[in-house]
């Protein structure tokens, strides 16, 4: 059976103009809004993981790869949605999470966390080794020292996936992304004021490099598995700022990609672009989407707007107050914001709210959010929400709950968040 990536490159081959969004995250709604969807269009749903939030030691979920599976498994089981409509994928696999152990102990655990991800039964791999580790020598990494770690996690995914194969015949055959020139996972720490297009030249020599290094590594067949190289078009985001796409900058980057017909580009940092953006992407190439922060900010953004309807309806005594919780819970454990978050305690405050880099994914899932959420839910059962209300604070999805095409739930507005960013997204491709 062919690989649905396979068969995209097959098809963008002969001309036919496609693409596909790759959700990245780990948050239970955005997961099941995405399952849904892709059971209502009828058409595969890409789902990834970063090494992050899934690893062999937990990641931030508690999750290791089989976990993350099985869930995501489940999952599609309620709603009747086929396990061949899903590919699910592992994002910047390799030393992301162990950059300061050295090479040694860092590549050993990169490549049982790339062996894991293709014993579960992953089957698109971000094989990303472009950061350095702790005793690598001062200066950028060569092209060569990035392949050659490529490969060796290239051979620890296939002895994965035969050992998968061995339990499950049918068992699909993964597919590798390469590249270097990746954005930081989650968008930009610091704001910026340009942003360089990989330059062409890199872009090829990234190619060569692999084709090079793989043959003599004995994987050169293993670029037949490669379909995606990361790079960078020029879109980025930060706090507050989002670098928008423009086809005019990444004119000689798309026009190289033309002398590989197997490979497209992988866009990552995608998050926030316009429906036309995107669009103009796949048409030039980039044809593999990453969006991540953009869904669990529509989420987000979705809960603060009920739980401001909360105030106005449920009396104080009775209410989640869910923006006040995940502030708390934010503020008593900083680890995944404080180093990305910049300015004065006004400032700071701003951004744990409504920062674009949507640092607050990673609390949304915390017991006690989870708790204030459930709570929300459940009072705006009880105290339903007027439809005059609905559209002061919602506006888009009044319009789906007026002509019946979205429930007057509150778990479903909140999915519906997610779902007004996953929109562009499937237009575009």
């Amino acid at each position: 059976m062919k690989h649905p990536l396979q068969e995209m490159m097959e098809k963008r081959r002969q001309g036919i103009r496609c693409g596909i969004p790759s959700y990245c995250s780990a948050n239970e709604l955005v997961l099941e809004i995405a399952l849904r969807r892709a059971k209502e269009r009828n058409i595969p749903v890409l789902i990834e993981a970063t090494a992050n939030q899934v690893n062999q030691f937990g990641g931030y979920t508690g999750m290791v790869p089989k976990d993350f599976y099985q869930m995501v498994l489940k999952m599609a089981q309620a709603i009747d949605l086929p396990e061949n409509m899903i590919i699910l994928a592992g994002d910047h696999l390799g030393p992301l999470t162990w950059q300061k152990l050295p090479e040694a102990e860092a590549m050993e655990n990169s490549r049982e966390l790339v062996y894991q991800y293709a014993r579960a039964g992953f089957t698109k791999i971000h094989l990303d080794t472009s950061m350095k580790v702790a005793d690598d020598p001062e200066g950028l990494l060569s092209t060569e020292v990035v392949a050659r770690r490529g490969a060796e996690l290239y051979k620890a995914a296939m002895k994965g996936y035969e050992e998968l194969k061995a339990e499950k015949p049918d068992a699909m055959r993964p597919v590798f992304v390469i590249g270097s020139e990746v954005p930081i996972p989650g968008g930009a720490t610091e704001a910026e004021d340009t942003l360089a297009v990989t330059k062409p030249e890199a872009f090829r020599d990234t190619v060569s490099t692999y084709q090079k290094v793989w043959n003599e590594e004995g994987v050169g067949d293993g670029m037949a598995d490669v379909i995606a190289v990361v790079v960078q078009p020029g879109v980025e985001f930060g706090d507050e700022q989002v670098f928008y796409y423009d086809p005019a900058a990444a004119t000689d980057l798309v026009a190289a990609l033309k002398e590989f017909p197997g490979i497209c580009f992988e866009g990552h940092s995608t998050d926030y672009q316009s429906a036309k953006n995107l669009a103009d992407m796949v048409t030039d190439g980039i044809a593999i989407l990453k969006v991540g922060p953009a869904l669990t900010f529509g989420l987000r953004e979705a809960l603060f707007s009920l739980s401001m309807m909360e105030k106005e309806l449920v009396p104080a005594e009775k209410r989640a107050n869910f923006i006040e919780t995940l502030e708390e819970v934010m503020l008593a454990n900083p680890g995944n914001w404080n180093k990305h978050y910049h300015g004065d305690e006004a400032h700071l405050a701003l951004c744990r709210k409504y920062s674009y880099s949507d640092r607050a994914r990673y609390y949304i899932g915390q017991p006690q959010v989870v708790e204030a959420m459930n709570k929300l839910f459940d009072n705006l059962r009880e105290y339903p929400i007027p439809m005059n209300m609905l559209h002061q604070y919602m506006p888009l999805s009044y319009n789906k709950v007026r002509t019946g095409e979205l429930k007057l739930d509150p778990r479903e507005l909140a999915m519906d968040g997610i779902v007004q960013f996953m929109l562009d997204y499937e237009s575009a491709v």
